[in-house]
């Protein structure tokens, strides 16, 4: 099974990438995991339809090939982050070359404040349901207070978060594979 990555924040340092590393760390053995890198995608536009970009060449292969997509990602100013609607976009297009229908995708949000990125994922799901997506609903991760599970590491510590991301993990592969 294969796996692509989006992990919503360009940020090294990123709670997000954090939690996704978390995340992907409990998957079986054999299921591939390739992060989609975005941190370098121009900005879509349609006037670049007719021509080949590599970057969007690359991005746009990554998630053909992949059997599911799990995006994790912050909420910026209570909306979906630029970088995270970017890639949504470019694997859109083409008309009649949109790479999420049918594909199975799952949202995590994370963020250091109380509401955990809630107007993101929501707003990541219309904008995928939108174009065919088939977006996995139960359950849906908005991690709220996510600093606080983590160490001063970075890593995942907090044994409740670690409990419910493995559960997430367990679930989405299930359902990925289904």
């Amino acid at each position: 099974m294969n796996i692509s990555l989006i992990i919503g924040s360009l940020s090294k340092q990123s709670i997000n990438r954090s939690i996704a590393n978390y995340i992907v760390a409990q998957f079986p053995a054999e299921v591939k995991v390739q992060e989609v890198r975005i941190d370098d995608l121009p900005l879509y536009t349609q006037d670049r339809d007719k021509e080949s970009v590599a970057e969007y060449d690359r991005v746009r292969e990554q998630i053909k090939m992949a059997d599911a997509v799990l995006i994790v990602s912050p909420e910026h100013n209570r909306a979906i982050p630029a970088a995270t609607k970017n890639i949504i976009d470019i694997a859109s297009r083409p008309y009649g070359q949109n790479l999420w229908q049918g594909k199975k995708v799952a949202i995590v949000t994370a963020s250091p404040g109380a509401y955990g990125g809630i107007n993101a994922g929501l707003q990541i799901r219309q904008s995928l349901q939108s174009i065919g997506a088939n977006v996995l609903i139960s359950p849906e991760i908005f991690l709220s207070r996510a600093t606080q599970a983590l160490n001063e590491q970075g890593e995942v510590a907090d044994e409740r978060t670690a409990g419910f991301l493995s559960k997430f993990a367990q679930t989405f592969i299930q359902w990925a594979k289904a």
